[in-house]
């Protein structure tokens, strides 16, 4: 028992000091439970994983959550507290009401959560809101939603932005919209690829089935599994330190089957960490040829490196560069592959804090980096070359309209079919470009564009 207060105890500890980071700095899940491990030394890969969990599910309704918090502090506040303090309420309503699904409330677990808050925070800090405990184990949700518009009671009950419900709506309609919005408030299924430059597939099956992780074969793509279980965390098997799969969303591996690079071709990746693409195109191109795999960050190209090493691509040069400027050589590659920094709105069941950093003009600036990049990628297609553009963004103006303008600019280029034939056809009448949807092909929101360079 005594293991198991001490294991909650960390966990807890790492949620809050997550959340409050997140709130801080405007970090992702990952990166701020990751500095938070660093910074407070834990190492329980149990406590790590429960505290993952929590505050996944708990930023994922940070907007239901607020609501109903502030509908018992009236007519204080949550922001009003300190981060630690935010961080607990949050948390403190997701275990005890949502976790439960809103029905049978266990005290005795309040109570043990409260205490354990304590021990953490400091019994003066969460002196404050001690008197609030009681009434957010009693108040009815559905009290959040009187007098609000449409957007405004769909936004709280499928965890959106009002902004964004609207947005969506005026794209695909309210029905449509509606479907996409529920299908984020759960994670996609994960996905691996299987690395066939370490060994068959049949081999990685046998491997895998060793380890009691159980998979099915994507049928229209080539080396892509749904896993449909697991007993251990997928990185701790010993299939994954060998390099042979890799963490990979359907929609990724999709983007890299659509580039179809053949053995010794010349490929540029652009923006190309952490490596799932570089270490895919390789293997498609059975590890002969050339590719550059361009990013502008240290961090994520030491990422990059390792991956890389462990997926036994030997064809792959990093080049540390921007790819907002011009790049710094002057290589012509037979395929160019974009994967741009994107709004991540097709992302938002995988990385539900994206929801809450963006506002419509985080959709205008994004799409004004994509362009700088687009134009800078396209310099580096030779003649009959091709320039895969992807984004896991179901926005139109990191899309179809940023296409449309380039081909525009660029009347040197065209749309290519593309295959497989996934997904479903563009918008704005681009229909050789392809988007999934969350809630029809079980993965992330991408979108896929491939542009062919004429020899004229």
């Amino acid at each position: 028992m005594d293991l198991w207060i001490e294991l909650l105890k960390e966990a807890w500890t790492l949620a809050i000091e997550s959340l409050s980071w997140m709130e801080m700095q405007k970090l992702s899940e990952r990166l701020a439970l990751a500095k938070t491990v660093k910074q407070l030394g834990i190492s329980d890969a149990d406590a790590v994983r429960l505290a993952h969990m929590l505050v996944c599910e708990t930023i994922r309704r940070r907007n239901f959550i607020d609501a109903f918090i502030n509908n018992v502090l009236k007519p204080k506040n949550i922001s009003e507290f300190d981060l630690g303090v935010q961080a607990f309420l949050r948390l403190y309503v997701y275990q005890t009401r949502i976790a439960k699904n809103w029905s049978k409330v266990d005290v005795k677990e309040a109570e043990n959560i409260a205490s354990l808050a304590r021990s953490i925070l400091g019994w003066k800090t969460l002196r404050k809101v001690e008197q609030f405990l009681g009434f957010l184990l009693t108040q009815k949700p559905t009290s959040i939603f009187e007098g609000l518009s449409d957007e405004e009671r769909i936004g709280l009950s499928t965890f959106h932005p009002t902004w964004f419900v609207k947005y969506c709506f005026k794209l695909f309609g309210r029905k449509e919209a509606i479907t996409i919005l529920e299908a984020n408030m759960q994670p996609p299924p994960t996905y691996i690829k299987f690395n066939t430059l370490k060994a068959s597939e049949n081999e990685i099956f046998e491997e895998l089935t060793k380890e009691s992780v159980k998979v099915e074969k994507v049928k229209e793509l080539k080396h892509a599994y749904k896993v449909l279980s697991t007993k251990q965390p997928l990185t701790r098997t010993a299939s994954f330190k060998e390099g042979l799969f890799y963490i990979q969303d359907k929609a990724s591996c999709f983007a890299a089957e659509a580039a179809n690079p053949k053995p010794g071709m010349k490929v540029l990746d652009v923006c190309a960490a952490p490596g799932a693409k570089t270490t895919y195109l390789a293997q498609l191109m059975q590890n002969s040829g050339s590719i550059y795999s361009m990013d502008y960050s240290r961090r994520r190209l030491d990422v990059w490196k390792s991956e890389v090493a462990r997926m036994g691509v030997k064809i792959a040069m990093p080049i540390m560069a921007d790819a907002c400027n011009p790049p710094p050589f002057s290589i012509e590659a037979d395929i160019v592959v974009l994967d741009p920094p994107c709004t991540s709105t097709g992302a938002f069941g995988k990385l539900p804090s994206a929801k809450w950093r963006l506002t419509k003009r985080s959709i205008e600036k994004m799409a004004e980096i994509q362009w700088q990049m687009l134009k800078n990628c396209a310099e580096k297609v030779k003649l009959g070359g091709a320039l895969i553009y992807s984004t896991c963004s179901i926005t139109i103006e990191e899309n179809e309209m940023l296409i449309e303008k380039f081909l525009k600019w660029h009347p040197e280029f065209s749309l290519a079919e593309i295959t497989p034939k996934i997904g479903l056809p563009g918008l704005r009448g681009m229909e050789k470009c392809r988007r999934l949807y969350p809630h029809i092909h079980e993965c992330n929101g991408f979108f896929i564009a491939k542009l062919l360079r004429s020899t004229l």
